[in-house]
């Protein structure tokens, strides 16, 4: 779809794109398709700025502490202070805009609404994950950060031969699919870092769902949900549960592996602490009519800042795209 910027004469919703325009129907409309959307927005750390001034927020980075025995009349053993800080900006500012003229608010069908308020909540939801997704290459065992995924101590792909692998550039082929050994691997990279058991989760991209089908000991009630799924997730392997999205990166294109001839893109492994995302605004629906084109104005926003928390809570797992 091609977009315009205001005030040019793209961008309308007119009789042959035609919503009825109702203002505090959509509000809630969008909210609710917004969280249903969100995946990893929904599997990390959560902060609230809202009604909050400024533009950082300093998120604790407390070190885990040691349990000392207590002997018989001696004092307790104090903990020492070696507190640390992760500064969260605030600049991730995104919209969804359109204009509705008068004639579409009259004759439009009612049902087509429901497309409009919809799309607005899933491309909000699908810009905040994949802001959040593009933190994978700061996540590692080593608890260092990187700006790329190559080389980097938190990105590996199973080798069709030698199996779990750390990862670099024109190493990933087609034949190099998910496993359960793979996976295992991943998890007791995690356990090696004391990364607590709950609050895992496995985001997927969908040809690593398609994998899954085919290993017999997953297709079975321990793995699949037979309910609605809800906000992408689709079951649990080995009490970690699993989430499929989209939104997975790409961490390789083809025409930059030399190896291969598909993409290669990334599913992410990570606790709850791994990734902070603050919000300062939600969601939030605003109109303003527009005279000269007899028009409503009607706008869609949310303001955040992401940043990653735990380096060593979240591993990236390079799996080729078909």
């Amino acid at each position: 779809m091609t977009d315009s910027t205001y005030p040019a004469t793209g961008g309308f919703v007119d009789n042959t794109s035609a919503a009825t325009f109702i203002p505090e129907i959509w509000s809630d409309e969008i909210i609710a398709s917004y969280q249903k959307n969100l995946v990893l927005a929904n599997l990390v750390k959560k902060m609230s700025m809202a009604g909050k001034k400024g533009d950082t927020i300093h998120v604790p980075k407390p070190v885990r502490g040691d349990a000392h025995a207590k002997a018989e009349n001696t004092a307790v053993t104090v903990q020492n202070a070696t507190e640390s800080e992760v500064q969260v900006s605030i600049n991730k500012h995104f919209e969804y805009s359109r204009l509705i003229e008068d004639i579409t608010d009259v004759q439009a069908l009612s049902s087509l609404r429901q497309f409009y308020t919809e799309d607005a909540g899933y491309a909000l939801a699908k810009q905040v994950d994949t802001d959040l997704h593009s933190l994978a290459t700061g996540l590692g065992t080593s608890g260092t950060t990187s700006t790329t995924y190559l080389n980097n101590a938190g990105t590996f792909f199973v080798d069709a031969s030698n199996g779990l692998s750390t990862y670099t550039a024109d190493t990933v082929v087609s034949a190099d699919v998910f496993t359960d050994a793979g996976f295992r691997g991943i998890i007791q990279k995690l356990d090696d870092q004391d990364v607590p058991m709950d609050g895992r989760s496995f985001i997927i991209p969908p040809v690593v769902r398609n994998t899954i089908m085919g290993i017999d000991r997953y297709v079975s009630s321990d793995f699949v949900n037979n309910g609605q799924v809800t906000n992408g997730q689709i079951g649990q392997l080995y009490g970690i549960d699993v989430y499929v999205s989209t939104n997975c990166p790409t961490v390789e294109t083809a025409s930059d592996n030399g190896a291969s001839t598909v993409d290669s893109l990334g599913a992410l492994l990570l606790h709850t602490d791994a990734i902070v995302m603050a919000e300062q605004m939600g969601v939030r629906s605003q109109t303003q009519y527009k005279q000269e084109f007899l028009s409503n104005l009607f706008t869609s926003d949310t303001l955040y800042g992401v940043a990653v928390l735990r380096p060593a809570s979240g591993l990236t797992l390079v799996v080729p795209a078909s």
